[in-house]
């Protein structure tokens, strides 16, 4: 903030600026916008999958380095695509209860601002991880960020029901950058956790559209949630959760993974299904939430045996 009260007239300048705490407290607030744009509770669920994927290549604990530098990038390059989704969906956030206090869409932060501020942090991220990891690992987190601005937020949420399906897609990408950045190479048991994180977002989604859907209707995004019936909707929320515990339980059988990992697919995978059944027998918003909720519990707790069972000796 620019003081521009003469140093003669203390008071008057306390009274212009708000004196040091004032300042403090902006400063504070603008830095409080500029984290929320990255959305830092999902930065960390797709943290939790990159680990996943180098437990998983490494057959036990990565090297540290290797750890810190995919962490940092990753957090870098998720937060920043999400900046840039702020910029992008700031019409969008203006219209829906849930997001129109975002610091885009609230004017708090200009949206260019927001733009170079996602790009930026896209740049180092790909400058971080090409330098300090593998070509490999730098080129997959771009593309996640490239397909989920331009193909997810650009095109496919404004125009399909099928949005969330397809643009699951992005973030289906940290585990493969966890394993390449640990091989060089992107394996089958990276591209199995690929499809995991794939057939597990529409439930995990829909189920949240479900809570939100006047918002959607009212911005004229075209939800499945929005365009179809709730009875339609808990029904594919239900068939996407028999595929994804199907997958789950498949890719427990290969040698990439043990007991321990194939046991928590089966107990959570049951969970899952009997909550989705629940849903699709009885819609309720409590019911919606309790998918919604649990599905995040879901995929961390199951990518965190992946990496529990990385570590066991046999």
């Amino acid at each position: 903030m620019i003081d521009d009260t003469p140093v003669r007239e203390p008071i008057a300048a306390k009274a212009v600026t708000g004196g040091p705490r004032s300042r403090f407290r902006d400063l504070a607030a603008t830095l409080n916008d500029y984290l929320t744009l990255t959305k830092p509770t999902i930065v960390v669920l797709l943290l939790i999958t990159a680990a996943g994927g180098m437990f998983l290549a490494a057959r036990g604990l990565p090297p540290v380095s290797i750890m810190v530098m995919v962490w940092v990038g990753g957090a870098l390059a998720a937060g920043g695509a999400n900046a840039i989704n702020h910029y992008m969906d700031r019409d969008i956030d203006e219209q829906m209860t849930r997001t129109h206090l975002r610091p885009v869409a609230n004017r708090r932060i200009p949206p260019v601002r927001a733009l170079i501020f996602g790009i930026v942090l896209n740049v180092l991220a790909f400058a971080l991880l090409a330098l300090g990891v593998n070509l490999l690992s730098a080129a997959l987190t771009l593309s996640a960020t490239l397909f989920y601005v331009l193909v997810y937020t650009g095109w496919l949420k404004r125009t399909t029901p099928q949005n969330i399906v397809i643009g699951g897609a992005a973030g289906s990408i940290p585990p493969m950058v966890g394993w390449a950045a640990v091989t060089g190479e992107v394996g089958l048991p990276a591209v199995y956790l690929f499809a995991i994180i794939f057939f597990w977002t529409p439930p995990h989604f829909w189920a949240l559209s479900l809570l939100i859907r006047d918002d959607y209707a009212r911005a004229g995004v075209p939800m499945l949630s929005v365009v179809s019936t709730p009875e339609q909707t808990t029904l594919q929320i239900f068939f996407y959760t028999l595929a994804l515990v199907g997958l789950t339980i498949m890719f427990g059988l290969i040698p990439a993974v043990g007991w321990v990992y194939l046991s928590a697919a089966v107990a959570l995978g049951l969970v899952f299904i009997w909550m989705a059944w629940q849903l699709k027998r009885d819609y309720s918003r409590p019911n919606a939430r309790k998918v919604y909720l649990y599905s995040l519990l879901y995929l961390a707790l199951l990518f965190g045996a992946v990496m529990a069972d990385s570590l066991l000796p046999w």
